[in-house]
């Protein structure tokens, strides 16, 4: 069974503190927009890491497509 938006949003939340967070997608391609404290300090990739690691092998098996911008408050505040 695919996932929805919705799971995928708390698959992520789950292993991330998020501010926000916005999941679109249509069951096997996914958009997300994950806002967090913990990606202070980080590099572009550690934040990819980050958010892979939350999902685990349910990128694997579960979801096939991911695109997120995974930024720090101020990031977002500024409209990046």
């Amino acid at each position: 069974m695919l996932p929805s938006p919705e799971q995928v949003k708390s698959y992520i939340a789950n292993g991330i503190e998020c501010l926000h967070l916005e999941v679109e997608g249509d069951g096997q391609h996914f958009f997300a927009t994950i806002v967090s404290a913990d990606f202070e300090g980080l590099r572009l990739v550690q934040r990819h890491q980050k958010v892979y690691a939350a999902l685990g092998d349910r990128m694997k098996s579960e979801i096939h497509a991911l695109s997120f911008k995974a930024l720090t408050p101020e990031e977002h505040a500024a409209g990046k």
